[in-house]
């Protein structure tokens, strides 16, 4: 029997790097607000995230089901949370919303984050086949049109607002300044732009009185 060279033995295998689902979660929420949902595809997710596409069906099932997580990540982050946070802490429905729309105006356009709403923004050109998603944020959506009428009709009932003020019209005309004052940071729009819209807005609210012509630099006094 010849002897050889000592055969090496074989080395102990490094414990596997834990994976840690709120960074990737973060990620995630960051790639859907920038790119919306149809455009992130799951190669650049795990990408950022730095796993492989098995690693991200195991922890979160598939793309759908990180979105929908995401967005409720989203929904309690301190960007996402103002609008709640506004319409539960400001003790008059004229002080939640003034705070809604010029919270909006600043997080919106807030450079250090993407531009808008990411349940705003997210479902744009999304195919049939994802329609799904579409309606998840269609009910996202319209679950804060029925937070801002709920909290129209308590300032109705308490003599805030006048008797004959449509509250479903109302909460509907705010609901789309914000969707608006999102899509506008989107195109480019600073914080001053969005902030003198959001005032132009709170100048609509009943029986405010305001002269919306004094609120532009360029119209005289």
């Amino acid at each position: 029997m010849t002897h050889g060279a000592p055969q090496e033995k074989p080395r102990p295998r490094g414990r596997p790097r834990t994976f840690d689902r709120d960074a990737a979660l973060a990620v995630a929420v960051r790639l859907f607000w920038e790119r919306g949902y149809e455009a992130t595809s799951v190669g650049e997710l795990t990408g950022a995230m730095g796993i492989r596409p098995a690693s991200l069906y195991a922890a979160f099932g598939d793309k759908k089901s990180l979105f929908r997580e995401a967005v409720e990540v989203y929904g309690r982050s301190p960007v996402g949370a103002f609008v709640g946070v506004a319409l539960t802490e400001e003790p008059t429905a004229y002080g939640a919303f003034a705070r809604i729309l010029r919270e909006a105006a600043r997080t919106y356009a807030d450079p250090s984050h993407p531009a808008g709403c990411l349940a705003i923004s997210a479902a744009t050109n999304v195919t049939e086949q994802d329609a799904e998603i579409a309606a998840f944020l269609r009910d996202v959506r319209n679950a804060g049109v029925t937070s801002f009428e709920d909290r129209l009709r308590q300032a109705r009932s308490t003599g805030e607002l006048p008797p004959e003020t449509d509250t479903t019209a109302l909460a509907s005309y705010f609901a789309a300044v914000v969707q608006g004052l999102s899509q506008r940071a989107r195109d480019g729009a600073d914080a001053d732009e969005l902030t003198q819209v959001a005032e132009f807005a709170l100048a609509a609210w009943p029986g405010a009185g305001t002269d919306v012509r004094r609120l532009t630099p360029e119209s005289p006094e």
